[in-house]
């Protein structure tokens, strides 16, 4: 009957340690699971933080190249330069933001000049004088654009003077050209 009993209490015993090193090796399983999940996100986060800085650097050249197609005559070197660049940075998920004629959002846009309609509704993006670009959902670089839109309202903006200042502003705030300040419009 000891036996029976040493038996019985050996093999809870066997029961009790094979279900605490079961538990610990979920444990540990799991948690190597998060470690690999949180490596393979911290290795994404890394890559698209290099070809944002790779893109944003490469801008310049985008302009000058946009500038160089627009004001000289399209040679076959020249289109080549310009498709090749193009694609390259499309395939790494470049795209460009501002659009004439969609209406301006301040997350996307610099506006830097306005001009007043009294037919029009909303602020609209009437040309692009700077094309910006973002990469999935995080904008590089915001659109320099010239807007147009309604008159303010009676007695709630001072009046805008020709150049998009308001009347009597002297210099422009923080040194900023252009007449906006950080994503605001100036009135």
């Amino acid at each position: 009957m000891d036996e029976d009993r040493q038996c019985t209490t050996d093999l809870a015993r066997l029961r009790r340690l094979l279900e605490e090193r079961t538990t610990d090796l979920q444990r540990v399983k799991a948690e190597y699971d998060n470690y690999r999940k949180r490596v393979h996100r911290d290795r994404l986060a890394v890559r698209e933080i290099a070809v944002a800085n790779v893109l944003r650097a490469l801008l310049p050249v985008l302009d000058a190249v946009d500038r160089t197609c627009a004001n000289e005559p399209m040679t076959p070197g020249l289109k080549d330069i310009s498709d090749t660049l193009r694609t390259q940075l499309g395939s790494l998920g470049l795209q460009a933001v501002g659009e004439q004629g969609e209406p301006f959002d301040p997350a996307r846009h610099d506006a830097v000049t306005q001009h007043l309609s009294p037919d029009a509704d909303r602020l609209v993006c009437t040309q692009i004088l700077r094309r910006g670009y973002r990469i999935g959902d995080q904008l590089l670089r915001p659109a320099h654009v010239e807007v147009t839109g309604p008159p303010p309202p009676a007695g709630g903006r001072p009046e805008v003077a020709q150049d998009s200042r308001p009347a009597g502003a002297g210099k422009e705030p923080s040194g900023r050209v252009g007449g906006y300040r950080g994503r605001e419009m100036l009135p």
